[in-house]
């Protein structure tokens, strides 16, 4: 086993993209005696990793993220959390907004904490999702500038190109090889996923010539016209579980993966290889509902799932890179290998920027959602 510590600053670099979003503590308000449940410090102010014995006694609690092996992952993370304080962790998923958003307009919110995007959660802070207390929540070893008004990091992740070596001459190695059907023939795997799909549009920026340093604004016309080049090679999947189902059967040699279940694809025998010079390094994020039901609680959940032996747990069964400075969760060589956070991977690559991104999301959602259905 490899003990990989995560310090501050390879952190920052793989959360990159949500460095400008840096809202922190905007709205953190100082926690009455009726809120010390949600923390162990002094005056009830929360303690990272750390919550009261018996604090929510049959309290539910309903954590929901994308599924598969990254949730299962989140919650042996938390799953002492319910030991602990007595409350119910129950899970739903995928995440999804509209399924969200009826919840929330119906007043009938019965999720509690959120896996989401970070853009998602900027856009629909103070709407969909309530600003965070930071009183509650801390955040003192969380990669500095990766939390926002409403949302907190869940883990550092690269979208990125992976193949099966059998199938090609040749390694494929950048975006514009993603591209290139001629030298690296077959279906490729795509995100499917709705809304603002940004990966996708810069990967066919890159592909098309645009330098790292240009992609913002994203030029969403030209990348659409660049992807429209392959798309009848595409196959979308819109489920992690669909993504490594074609991954494992074979039905396509290459595609745009979440690391994660490239490393799940090929613990399962497929027979994989990540380019980590065509990868885009982004971080999931944490956040609350509006009008959830017992928002002392969720705070308490997330500022659980913060701690160092929560992300070392978390860590080592997805292979997804910790979001608490102190982790050194300790991982055999299949993890690291598709571990995004080592400094060679995040050079090679393109952070995310959520700040930027924001601004175009409903463009960016309009246009990926045309782009699929045409």
């Amino acid at each position: 086993m490899t003990q990989i510590q995560v310090g501050r600053r390879a952190a920052g670099i793989a959360l990159a993209s949500v460095t400008s979003l840096a809202l922190l503590a905007a709205c953190g308000g100082g926690g009455d005696d009726t809120e010390a449940a949600a923390g162990t410090g002094p005056g009830g102010k929360a303690v990272v990793g750390e919550v009261a014995e018996d604090a929510f006694p049959g309290v539910p609690l309903t954590f929901v993220s994308y599924g598969g092996m990254f949730q299962e992952g989140q919650e042996a993370a938390i799953k002492d959390f319910g030991k602990i304080t007595g409350a119910e962790l129950l899970s739903d998923g995928p995440t999804l907004p509209a399924k969200l958003k009826a919840m929330v307009d119906a007043d009938n919110v019965t999720w509690d904490v959120v896996d989401t995007g970070a853009s998602e959660a900027t856009k629909n802070c103070g709407t969909l999702f309530m600003p965070l207390d930071f009183e509650k929540i801390d955040i003192s070893k969380t990669p500095e500038g990766t939390t926002g008004e409403c949302f907190v990091p869940a883990m550092s992740l690269a979208e990125v190109l992976i193949y099966d070596p059998k199938r090609f001459d040749s390694a494929p190695e950048t975006w514009a090889d993603f591209f290139d059907t001629d030298k690296f023939p077959g279906k490729r795997g795509i995100s499917g996923l709705p809304g603002a799909n940004a990966g996708p549009i810069m990967a066919a920026l890159l592909a098309d010539g645009v330098a790292p340093e240009d992609l913002y604004p994203l030029d969403i016309d030209r990348a659409i016209t660049k992807l429209e080049t392959i798309k009848d090679d595409l196959v979308f999947w819109k489920t992690g579980a669909e993504l490594q189902q074609m991954l494992e059967s074979g039905e396509v040699p290459m595609a745009y993966s979440w690391s994660g279940r490239g490393k799940e694809s090929e613990k399962n025998g497929a027979n994989l290889e990540p380019a980590w010079g065509a990868s885009l390094h982004m971080g999931d994020s944490l956040a609350i509902p509006m009008g959830v039901k017992n928002p002392d609680a969720a705070h308490a959940l997330i500022n659980f799932y913060l701690g160092k032996d929560q992300q070392e747990i978390m860590t080592e069964k997805t292979s997804y890179s910790p979001v608490n400075v102190d982790a050194q969760p300790e991982v055999d060589e299949l993890t690291e290998k598709w571990m995004n956070t080592q400094p060679e991977k995040l050079e090679a690559g393109v952070a995310f920027n959520y700040a930027e991104i924001t601004k175009q999301y409903d463009e960016i959602s309009a246009a990926w959602t045309k782009f699929m259905g045409e």
